[in-house]
């Protein structure tokens, strides 16, 4: 028979002896008291074996639930030289060592995906159980020109769509979709889910298109723009010196003048469409950026006498707010004179009559606003924003905006184009 049982038998038996000697005790009988006594001796004796048999168990056990509780996997128990007690206390202490692994793994693996999310060249946004944001990686954060905001955690969807104008709400569950933001940027973005505890959470996936994107539309127009430049500059040509030699050869009189005069018409279109043939080519030939240091503002100074005529003929004010603490900035003068002149080209034929254009430059954000009171950008027209050929003019070519993009690459500036809630449509460029 185990230890076990000889001590339960044993605290039974002394048990029962103690309650006989207290009822003798009771009823006066004398000779009982020394029995008592000398069982009271013996229980005495008895308490260490007790306490290490049935105390010191039931106290180790205790102090590995407590361990539990607080979760403090690295502590073991000793143990208490009872056989069963022992046996629990050893299953215990094993399984106190594959949850102090699981833990250390589980912190391992977390760390390395932080490191990886941290790292990756694609942008992450993950949410909560309500769905706002937990987590921005930094590629997201760039993607969605974030850098200026600090509270992005916390943040729901319509925040971030509100904030960036790239609709994610708009992206089912486990799909994927293109969306373009008001700079032009083009990005893949995906909805997933995760389970973490039992529960869904989901979490955004974006790639940039933009690149990829604008290399193939550029090959594409480029080899179109030679191709028709080609065919239209050889025709022209040849229809040009044709028609002026004709008119060379006409007899005098009236109706050889009536016909001079057509062919004229025929030669000024003809140079007219080699002209706008000219300027798709333009594009095509935009030389790299030559930079060296520049003041801006004396820049932006010098364009805005440069509209002042066509702005004064159509009621416009120009406004500029120059910031003096501006710092010279890296730049080719002739492209950037090109591209602001663009911007404010597009800018007056937004607004067309009575408005207001301003011009800012500052210092602490390294930026160039010019912002204008027009008509805006509706949602669909910015979605096809720098986007070869497109233009929302009825004569328009659609190449202002794709010469405005290919100068702010050449500089590596980033820029964005959109109208906010208070009515004004800014261009904003960041240096």
């Amino acid at each position: 028979m185990r230890l076990r049982h000889h001590f339960t038998l044993l605290s039974l038996l002394l048990l029962s002896l103690l309650v006989v000697a207290s009822l003798s005790f009771v009823s006066g009988e004398g000779r009982y008291r020394l029995w008592l006594l000398i069982l009271s001796a013996l229980s005495l004796l008895y308490l260490p074996f007790f306490y290490r048999f049935a105390i010191r168990p039931i106290r180790s056990i205790e102090s590995g639930m407590d361990l539990l509780r607080e979760q403090d996997f690295s502590s073991r128990l000793r143990s208490v030289g009872q056989y069963e007690a022992d046996g629990v206390i050893k299953i215990f202490n094993r399984m106190m060592d594959q949850l102090k692994h699981e833990r250390l793994r589980l912190r391992e693996q977390n760390e390395f995906l932080d490191l990886l999310i941290h790292a990756s060249p694609m942008g992450v946004i993950v949410l909560d159980y309500d769905r706002r944001v937990s987590l921005v990686n930094p590629a997201a954060r760039r993607m969605l020109q974030l850098e200026q905001h600090e509270v992005e955690v916390g943040w729901s969807v319509e925040e971030i769509t509100r904030t960036t104008r790239l609709p994610l709400e708009e992206i089912p569950l486990h799909e994927t979709r293109s969306l373009t933001m008001h700079d032009g940027s083009i990005y893949k973005c995906t909805l997933e889910s995760f389970v973490d505890r039992g529960f869904a959470r989901h979490f955004y996936l974006m790639e940039s298109l933009t690149e990829e994107v604008r290399l193939a539309e550029k090959k594409a127009y480029e080899q179109v723009i030679r191709m028709i430049s080609h065919e239209v500059n050889n025709s022209t040509a040849g229809i040009t010196s044709t028609l002026d030699t004709l008119i060379s050869l006409l007899p005098e009189g009236e109706e050889s003048l009536e016909l001079a005069e057509v062919m004229r018409v025929c030669i000024d279109r003809c140079y007219s469409m080699s002209r706008f043939i000219t300027n798709f080519a333009d594009v095509v030939r935009i030389p790299e950026a030559s930079l060296q240091p520049t003041d801006l503002n004396q820049l932006l100074s010098t364009s805005a006498r440069l509209m002042e005529g066509l702005c004064l003929s159509r009621s416009i004010e120009l406004c500029l707010e120059l910031d003096p603490l501006l710092e010279p900035v890296w730049l080719d003068t002739l492209l950037i004179e090109g591209a602001v002149q663009n911007i404010l080209k597009n800018a007056v034929e937004s607004i067309e009559t009575d408005g207001e254009i301003r011009i800012r430059t500052s210092q602490s954000s390294r930026s160039l606003e010019i912002a204008d009171n027009g008509v805006g950008i509706s949602k669909e027209v910015e979605a096809q924003l720098f986007r070869p050929f497109f233009s929302t003019k009825r004569s328009g070519q659609g190449i202002g905006l794709i010469f405005i993009r290919e100068v702010m690459l050449r500089h590596g500036f980033r820029y964005s184009l959109s109208t906010h809630p208070d009515g004004w449509t800014r261009f904003v460029i960041y240096f």
